[in-house]
C-alpha cells in the first residue's frame, strides 16, 4: 500500500483562497447599493471600500461599481434640485416681502396665486 504524496503547505504570507471562495467586498457591496436609493453619501463611500477591497483581491465587484455610479448620479441630482428648490423659495420670498411692502405690512397679497398674510415681522 502506498501513502497519497504529500504537499507542501502555502506560504505563511499569501492568503489561502479558494476558487469559488466569497469576494472580498461582495457584501459591503450590495449594502451599498440597496443605500444608494436612500443614502446617497454613505453609499458612495461604501460602495468605493468595497470596489478597493475587491480589487485588491483581483476579483471584480458589480454591486460596488452600480453603487458608486447610482448614488453619485443621485446625489448630484439632489443638490441641482434642492439649489432649485432654493431659488425659487427665495424669489417667492422676496416677491411676498416686495407685495407686502406696498401695503405698508398690513393685510394679505397674492403672490403668484397664493394668498400671503403680511405681518410686521416680514418688514425686518
Amino acid at each position: 500500500m502506498t501513502e497519497p504524496a504529500a504537499y507542501p503547505p502555502p506560504p505563511a504570507n499569501q492568503p489561502v483562497t479558494s476558487a469559488d471562495g466569497p469576494v472580498p467586498g461582495k457584501t459591503l457591496g450590495i449594502v451599498a447599493f440597496i443605500l444608494s436609493f436612500f443614502i446617497q453619501i454613505v453609499a458612495l463611500i461604501l460602495g468605493i471600500v468595497a470596489l478597493v477591497q475587491s480589487r485588491k483581491a483581483g476579483a471584480k465587484n458589480g454591486w460596488a461599481l452600480a453603487a458608486i455610479i447610482i448614488s453619485a448620479v443621485l446625489l448630484v441630482l439632489s443638490v441641482v434640485i434642492g439649489i432649485l428648490i432654493g431659488v425659487a423659495t427665495a424669489s417667492f420670498a422676496a416677491a411676498a416681502i416686495d407685495a407686502c411692502r406696498q401695503v405698508d405690512f398690513t393685510g394679505s397679497v397674492t403672490v403668484n396665486g397664493v394668498v400671503v398674510q403680511c405681518t410686521s415681522s416680514m418688514a425686518g
